[in-house]
């Protein structure tokens, strides 16, 4: 079946050269273009569309007030925003209902791949349980602003430490958590760090930007309104944190390449990102699956595939391949309990990260190592005899 997709500017050229250069995509896709937002609104009104691509700046209804009628209206539409603008005022007005946002001018190969892969995720884990169960939420976290605004500088080939560390310092929460995390003893840095700019220095932009958009997300939330008795944000981040700075650890013991470490310290850092949008947006039905837990903590999964027809996995997995971020860490947010459901078993981001969430939930005696760790899908992946060494890190990190 075709996907419907409405491409939004008030500039006529630029709607012209999108007809023009993704005429390829008929085949696949049913396209329609607007020259305005109003209008715009009126045709969604009357088709469904699955994706809808907007400029910003416009006259009359901006493509900010667009995408929040849309994400109002149409909450399962991917939203994404291409614009020629990158101030601060256009990228937070973007930030919550966009699912991502990309500078014009944008190759057509590039905007193709963001829509084919977010139509791709749909079918990966898109079930219609989770499409419905997403489209009804009403919280779901946005993209953090100062993420956005970061990954806009690090847009720039000339950016310095210094100005990423500048951008971090505005916000001061985010600068508690950051030095909170990069203190710990995943790190192992070997001396305090007390600035944003020695973080920066210290670990490199790319974990600098990882640790900004997972703590983005968190912050978001809080313990002191939280409706379900039981649960504590504080206490997930906790778990997060330790997750993604084990994963990173197990990753350097191995010798992986350098970006696939980082991948596994985000993936870490997102894999329970599902639990926090259920608990948020489901409350009663959360916490009724919580209460069943605590008499069986050994089928947590199950109870939850039978509460939610889904996997906290899945729901996180699903937002953030909307995102856009990396595929390897969307599968390992995806899988990340049930490694052996991955398409092509083999050792990754996906293995790593399995494995620390294994050792943190054993250690925390929350479950045990029997049902924490798939011994199976390790031995296929080669790598079972490697479990009690990457065990010792977590005990040297934890003494």
């Amino acid at each position: 079946m075709k996907k419907h997709i409405l491409f939004v500017d008030d500039e006529p050229n630029v709607l012209a050269g999108l007809r023009r250069s993704l005429r390829t995509q008929r085949a696949e896709w049913q396209m329609a273009f607007c020259d305005g937002a109003r209008d715009a609104l009126e045709l969604i009104d009357q088709t469904h569309f699955d994706a809808v691509v907007t400029d910003m700046r416009m006259p009359g209804m901006d493509g900010g007030e667009l995408l929040n009628r849309l994400a109002e209206k149409h909450p399962d539409t991917v939203r994404i925003v291409l614009s020629g603008h990158s101030d601060q005022e256009t990228i937070m007005r973007s930030v919550g209902p966009a699912h991502q946002y990309l500078n014009k001018p944008c190759e057509v190969d590039v905007l193709k791949r963001v829509l084919a892969r977010a139509f791709s995720l749909r079918e990966l884990l898109g079930s219609e349980k989770i499409k419905s169960l997403i489209s009804g939420m009403q919280s779901l976290p946005s993209m953090p602003a100062l993420y956005m605004e970061m990954m806009q500088l690090l847009a720039d080939p000339n950016v310095s430490v210094r100005q990423v560390g500048d951008l971090i310092e505005q916000d001061p929460a985010m600068t508690a958590k950051t030095l909170q995390l990069v203190n710990s003893a995943f790190f192992g840095l070997g001396r305090h760090v007390s600035s944003p700019h020695d973080a920066a220095s210290l670990l490199g932009l790319d974990i600098l930007k990882s640790l900004v958009l997972s703590i983005g997300i968190f912050s978001q939330y809080d313990d002191i309104r939280f409706p379900v008795k039981g649960f504590s944000i504080e206490a997930l981040w906790r778990h997060c944190s330790r997750v993604g700075g084990l994963a990173r650890q197990m990753a350097e013991a191995e010798g992986v390449a350098k970006q696939m470490a980082q991948d596994c310290l985000l993936a870490g850092l997102l894999h329970d990102i599902g639990k926090l949008i259920l608990a948020v947006n489901l409350p009663a039905e959360y916490q009724q699956m919580l209460d069943a837990v605590a008499a069986e903590p050994d089928q947590a999964d199950a109870i939850e595939q039978a509460a939610f027809g889904t996997s906290h996995g899945a729901v996180g997995a699903y937002l953030f391949g909307l995102w856009g971020l990396p595929e390897s860490v969307v599968e390992a947010v995806a899988f990340h309990n049930h490694p052996g459901q991955q398409r092509e078993v083999v050792f990754g981001v996906l293995s790593l990260v399995h494995v620390a969430s294994g050792l943190v939930n054993q250690a925390s005696q929350v479950k045990s190592l029997a049902n924490a760790i798939d011994l199976e899908y390790l031995a296929a992946v080669g790598k079972e005899e490697r479990l009690e060494s990457w065990a010792t890190l977590l005990d040297e990190a934890d003494p």
